[in-house]
């Protein structure tokens, strides 16, 4: 495809190589960060150029993409004068890769509407190493011809990019995915968890059932590194205590009954207590090995 004009808004442990990815397939990138060192070191590395501020990162780009931590980083880096809706023309596009409430998505495709500029709530999965090897997954609300536009460039850094429906489909994607991942890594916990306490070798466990009915990604990602308790993977519980916050307030709106879910997080929530905040999602087995 040809060569665009692109923003990237954030260069935590996703948006870094996220961004890196464009500016390899030739695209001309200017990229802001809270942390303008971190935006120095980007630019050092893949090239392009960095900005003071969203506005200033988003000027006169064909695309501006974001990737930061929450609803409120959203609204931070798009509205108010240094915001990137701030400077961003009539018929030009908003990504966000931020996993955020449907809410923020719907509040921000209508403040991008009313200027004349498309939006696609756009969050990913797989993690730092699918943002680092160009494999993530994309769940995209928005409109059709927004999502045309948007697709190739999304490409460059995911194996699948899906249009899931209209303004805040992407987020409600995402959320069903972070349910999912909660409870398959409880149930993965505690499998490991009952073969050591049995007597089992639990690689050897884990080698077995990963060929049959019981086999997942965690389970072949995250598996081995759990019997081995090491737990500094990317994706850190502070993170998923939002995401499923985000999803326990979505399902008290539409009604949905999360038990597993809100118990999976109350568990989290002993992790956090044990000094785990940081640890990735797969050490909800400390809290096993350590009940107390």
């Amino acid at each position: 495809m040809a060569a665009k004009k692109l923003a990237f808004l954030g260069l935590g442990v996703m948006g870094y190589p996220m961004a890196g990815h464009l500016a390899g397939a030739g695209h001309s990138i200017t990229v802001y960060n809270r942390t303008p060192a971190k935006a120095a070191k980007w630019v050092e590395q893949y090239g392009g150029a960095s900005a003071p501020t969203p506005a200033a990162a988003a000027a006169g780009a064909d695309i501006v993409l974001i990737c930061v931590g929450n609803d409120d980083d959203v609204r931070a880096v798009v509205a108010g004068k240094d915001g990137a809706l701030a400077a961003m023309a009539t018929g030009t596009l908003l990504v966000d890769h931020t996993t955020a409430s449907a809410q923020v998505a719907r509040e921000i495709h209508a403040s991008a509407k009313a200027k004349g500029v498309a939006f696609l709530d756009a969050p990913v999965s797989g993690g730092q190493a699918g943002a680092e090897n160009g494999k993530l997954t994309i769940m995209v609300g928005g409109d059709a011809a927004a999502f045309a536009h948007a697709e190739g460039v999304l490409a460059h850094y995911a194996r699948a990019v899906t249009l899931m429906g209209g303004p805040g489909s992407g987020q409600l994607t995402k959320m069903v995915n972070q349910i999912c991942i909660a409870g398959l890594v409880q149930a993965l916990s505690e499998g490991i968890n009952f073969a050591q306490r049995a007597g089992l070798d639990p690689e050897r466990v884990l080698d077995v059932i990963s060929k049959g009915a019981a086999q997942s990604w965690q389970m072949e990602n995250r598996g081995k590194t759990m019997v081995t308790d090491k737990f500094d993977f990317g994706f850190a519980v502070d993170w998923m205590r939002k995401d499923l916050a985000i999803c326990l307030a979505e399902s008290r709106a539409n009604g949905a009954a999360l038990p597993v879910t809100a118990l999976v997080d109350q568990f989290y929530a002993r992790v956090q207590a044990m000094g785990g905040s940081r640890w990735d999602t797969s050490s909800l087995i400390r809290a096993l090995r350590n009940p107390k």
